[in-house]
């Protein structure tokens, strides 16, 4: 159903030609039980024969896979007691069938320009092209500026734990700025896989945009996760709704700290984030520096000759890591 198969391309010939179709995508022995008439054809899918046959009257049915046209002007009788909230012919003989037999149906109508899709439920209109397009666009510009939002939170956090001044609420801030960027891709992304062929340059921009911000939230929140915890700080924030993402108190209790703590809270960083930026440092020193002392502030504060007792750190490295701590201290304080 995605732009650029061949299916839409025969569903987009209808709908351009200002006629109808109904479309069964698939067949069996319950489809076979309420079709009449029609005849079979069993030949290739391609899209001119869709539009062609569309002008008939009755159902064309495809093979589930869609590479070939079984019949067509096959005239369907579901059951008429199953509900359905349609009034036009077609949707909902389209509903009826989709219920009753369990194989996805297509409607597309010529007085509203509109293809729709039928699975058992309600049923779905098939947006065009370019309202998808449109839709990606917004979507991916959202992010941009979550993601600019959520870069000027990530700075401020740094100044903050530098000077060891993190509260409770600049984690949540944060952590409601990953939330609301994670949703709006999301989001983007649905529109990017409905777009199919088409979707190649937002998928690129989308992947662009939020490629390493899964790293990067998971450093946060391992810096900060209480000891006792059984989930990542940030884990809570999916259980808020949209208006609820907006309440910082809510978002702060959503993090998962204990109760006798406040917005104002003081909280420490193990030094996690800062430390993944040092050049040189090899895997594992991170967490067997935090291991050593507690805490970010208490490895910026620790002796040349306390970090050469870490195991792994070599003396190039440990001059690293103190000029990267000593530079992070005089830049956000400039």
């Amino acid at each position: 159903m995605a732009p650029g198969t061949p299916l839409r391309d025969g569903l987009d010939r209808i709908l351009a030609g200002h006629t109808g179709a109904l479309v069964v995508l698939g067949s069996n022995a319950e489809l076979e039980a309420i079709s009449t008439g029609g005849f079979a054809i069993d030949v290739p899918f391609s899209a001119p024969a869709l539009r062609e046959l569309a002008k008939m009257d009755g159902a064309i049915v495809l093979s589930e896979d869609g590479e070939r046209i079984l019949a067509a002007a096959v005239h369907l009788s579901p059951a008429a007691s199953l509900p359905t909230g349609e009034t036009g012919t077609r949707h909902r003989t389209a509903e009826r069938v989709a219920r009753q037999v369990g194989l996805p149906t297509v409607t597309v109508s010529a007085s509203m320009s509109t293809i729709s899709l039928f699975t058992g439920g309600p049923r779905v209109v098939v947006p065009r092209s370019d309202e998808l397009v449109a839709r990606a666009a917004q979507a991916l510009a959202g992010i941009g500026v979550h993601r600019e939002r959520l870069t000027a939170s990530l700075a401020r956090l740094t100044d903050l734990e530098v000077h060891d001044a993190v509260t409770l609420r600049d984690l949540a801030h944060v952590g409601q700025r990953f939330e609301m960027t994670n949703r709006l891709a999301d989001e983007a992304s649905t529109y990017v896989a409905a777009l199919g062929v088409d979707g190649r340059l937002p998928a690129l921009q989308l992947r662009d945009l939020i490629d390493d911000l899964t790293p990067l939230g998971s450093l946060v929140q391992r810096d900060y996760v209480p000891d006792d915890a059984e989930a990542m700080p940030f884990s809570g924030l999916t259980r808020l709704d949209d208006q609820e993402l907006f309440d910082i108190v809510l978002v702060g209790r959503a993090l998962g700290f204990g109760s006798d703590l406040h917005l104002d809270s003081p909280i420490r960083p193990r030094g996690l984030r800062q430390l993944a930026a040092v050049p040189r440092l090899a895997a594992g020193v991170s967490a067997r520096l935090v291991g050593a002392f507690g805490d970010l502030p208490g490895i910026a504060a620790a002796s040349h000759a306390d970090l050469m007792a870490v195991d792994g750190l070599t003396e190039p490295a440990a001059r690293t890591l103190r000029d990267t701590l000593a530079h992070l201290g005089a830049h956000t304080a400039d």
